[in-house]
């Protein structure tokens, strides 16, 4: 259909015009009143009397109604400035102006799907779709065997694995490390901007959706997704990493300097840019579902670039495959780091020597063990509530950490480090193999990791904060799912990194220039007075958290192979997980019972297939953004009241107001848009569960074949798990 068509019959082409004012109307009122008393001047001459009670009566109803007239002015402007796009009661029926018959409207209408203007659909949630769940044996068959291959070749030559993923990791680290620092980089600009545009305004979820969730319980759930294992491990060995071995070209060691880069360093790996890799991923795929009534997949984002036979079809199998294959390294990798903490603490406390890959291999088949029963048992309300107590005494660990360690020097600290890591933002951003050879081998080991780390965890946690997102905004979303937990982890990798360094420079037991990683935490409680019981307890967190993630991350790739089924089969899930504890075992068969080496190059390796999708759902959301029905009513107010502003001031001047009033095909409020197009219709035309087209009233919510939704089923849409 050409530019100039509008969405209806001409009848129905409607514009806001400008119409004369209160005072104009007013004053022509009075004076057809008075020429209509001028016709009789021989009975005004015999009475005089009447004359002047005719006069008044004529002057009152000439104040009556030019206040009548500017009451109407002000209600119009009123309704105009609040811009309230609610749905009309009757979108294309009878009209209180014109009386036009319900059913001619109708029938001149059906060009758009159940008689609907594509600017009046309120949204659909996925719950209110009719879909058919199954699993899908391509993605299922191609991601599994690749995987499962991959486990039984790592395990049986581990060599040749090693070999082969030391010249990847080389290939990848030398020739796309630059293209990870590009990725974080834009997908952090590119969403700030949509944040602050008009597009932010646009809900997670139907127009005027309450959200599922309130602000409370909301940061307390994001900030859960980011509490987890990195503060155990990383957070206080990666700051002290740093402080005894600063990026090259930057500080001088266990120097004054060294310590506040050492933090910004660190917060620049753990802060903005990895929430908002998760925001991405996570605010698309909550758009896709509860805007849009689309399954809870990764596939579902990308219908406005592929289209939906595409999507459906080869390119979306191939995303969602590559989703599955992300998030099983990635979650991997956190597993393999749980396993090596709970390795080293359990070597610890009971004295049994250096930890070896038999003893991390036996760990993992445990905690394997305890994640199966959770899956299968039905006991996975009991480990969500484990979870939030995790949750608790990670916390607690912290403010002990906080209130035992070096209390003044921290808090002097918190604030010095979060400025300096405002300070050195860019200089952070900018560094890459231009800088020499150390600095591409420290982005390799450390920058470029991350990135790729949470480019991998990116459909896991970003289908977590999708799940308890909904009917948000898109501004409030993606500026709480950055901010939020980016400043939670600032405090606690504050505390935590900031105690190391102070024992370490104070020279306390155990701390030496040359201990790993994993050791770094339980000699820093070792250290802290009256907590002899506390290495326990954090083996105890460490191994809720290995099951907890387990688990929700197993949920999350059965939904992947699943068509988006959020609760997909017990053996589904049990098999995704046996997979990736089979994975996290070869990561560490390729390094030493201590190192991170093979964690990082399988992790980097996998994820450069996702990281190109990763820019693909940029431009995939933006464009499918532009289509939708706020997007477009403000579009529409924007071009009659420009329109109408203009004709009015040219014809009236000052005094106008504006109404709605029908124009000729073409001059009305839709401009330049093409209301029929298929990018603004098809979404919205409801199927059946087998695709089938099916009538549907978007006023009462009643499907033309009588099906009514399972309330079951739309409250099984329950959150999944934080990431560890």
């Amino acid at each position: 259909m050409s530019d100039d068509s509008t969405p209806g019959s001409e009848e129905h082409s409607s514009d806001v015009r400008p119409s004369a004012s209160a005072d104009d109307n007013a004053e022509r009122a009075n004076s057809a009143r008075t020429d209509s008393t001028a016709s009789a001047p021989d009975a005004a001459e015999a009475q005089p009397n009447d004359r002047r009670v005719s006069r008044e009566r004529i002057k009152a109803d000439a104040r009556r109604v030019g206040a009548d007239a500017k009451r109407v002015s002000r209600e119009t402007g009123k309704r105009l400035g609040k811009l309230d796009y609610a749905r009309p009661r009757y979108p294309y029926g009878e009209s209180p102006q014109d009386g036009t018959s319900t059913e001619t409207n109708t029938e001149t209408n059906t060009q758009y799907p159940h008689n609907t203007h594509p600017i009046l659909v309120p949204g659909i949630a996925i719950d209110e779709q009719r879909r058919r769940y199954s699993l899908d044996k391509v993605i299922f068959a191609i991601a599994g065997s690749l995987t499962v291959a991959f486990v039984i070749w790592g395990i049986t030559d581990s060599g040749s694995v090693a070999s082969v993923a030391k010249a990847a990791y080389d290939w990848s680290t030398m020739n796309v490390g630059w293209f990870f620092n590009v990725v974080a980089i834009v997908i952090l600009v590119a969403l700030l901007i949509l944040a602050f545009s008009p597009y932010g305004k646009i809900p997670l979820g139907k127009d005027s959706e309450k959200a599922e969730f309130s602000t409370f319980s909301w940061v307390a759930m994001l900030f859960a997704a980011g509490i987890g294992i990195g503060v155990l491990f990383f957070g206080p060995s990666e700051p002290l990493t740093y402080f005894i071995s600063p990026p090259p070209l930057t500080n001088d060691p266990e120097t004054t300097e060294a310590l506040h880069g050492a933090m910004a360093q660190t917060y620049f790996h753990w802060g903005f840019h990895a929430w908002a890799m998760y925001a991405l991923v996570g605010g698309a795929i909550a758009y896709a579902a509860y805007r849009r009534g689309r399954s809870l997949l990764l596939s579902s984002i990308f219908v406005s670039l592929f289209g939906k036979r595409q999507t459906e079809g080869f390119a979306g199998k191939l995303v969602d495959i590559f989703a599955i294959v992300a998030t099983l390294f990635g979650t991997a990798a956190a597993l393999g780091i749980a396993a090596m903490q709970i390795g080293t603490g359990v070597s610890i406390v009971s004295g049994a020597g250096p930890m070896t890959n038999n003893m991390l291999v036996v760990i993992i088949l445990v905690l394997t063990i305890g994640f199966i029963i959770s899956a299968v048992s039905g006991v996975s309300k009991g480990i969500r509530y484990l979870s939030s107590i995790n949750i608790i005494l990670t916390v607690g660990i912290v403010a002990l950490v906080l209130f035992l360690g070096p209390t003044l020097f921290l808090l002097n600290l918190l604030p010095s480090s979060l400025m300096e890591y405002f300070g050195s933002l860019f200089d952070l951003m900018g560094r890459s193999l231009s800088w020499g050879s150390e600095t591409q081998e420290f982005q390799s080991v450390w920058t470029v990791y991350y990135w790729a780390w949470w480019i991998s965890w990116s459909p896991f946690v970003g289908t977590f904060i999708a799940r308890i997102s909904r009917g948000r905004s898109i501004r409030q979303f993606i500026l709480g799912t950055i901010f939020i937990p980016s400043t939670l982890l600032f405090v606690a990798y504050g505390i935590m990194g900031g105690t190391s360094i102070s024992m370490y420079r104070d020279g306390a037991a155990g701390f030496s220039d040359s201990m790993e990683a994993p050791e770094v935490f339980f000699t820093l409680i070792d250290n802290l007075p009256y907590v002899e019981w506390l290495p326990f307890v954090a083996i105890i967190v460490l191994a809720i958290f290995f099951i907890t993630s387990a688990d929700s991350a197993s949920v999350v790739m059965g939904m992947l192979a699943s068509r988006g089924d959020q609760e997909p089969r017990k053996w589904v899930v049990v098999f995704w997980g046996l997979v990736m504890s089979g994975i996290a075992v070869v990561m560490l068969l390729l390094g030493d019972a201590s190192a991170l080496e093979g964690l990082q190059q399988l992790v980097i390796v996998t994820a450069v297939p996702f990281a190109v999708i990763m820019l693909f759902i940029i431009f995939a959301w933006f464009k499918e953004l532009r289509t939708d029905p706020l997007a477009l009513r403000r579009q529409y107010a924007l071009n009659a009241v420009d329109n109408a502003v203009v004709d009015g001031a040219d014809r009236y001047g000052d005094d106008f107001a504006l109404q709605v009033v029908p124009t000729e095909p073409g001059d009305g409020a839709n401009g330049s848009i093409d209301s029929e197009h298929e990018d603004y219709t098809d979404w919205y035309q409801r199927t059946d569960e087998n695709g089938d087209p099916v009538g549907y009233d978007y006023e009462t919510g009643t499907w033309d074949d009588g099906w009514t939704p399972d309330p079951e089923v739309a409250d099984s849409d329950s959150a999944p798990e934080s990431r560890s």
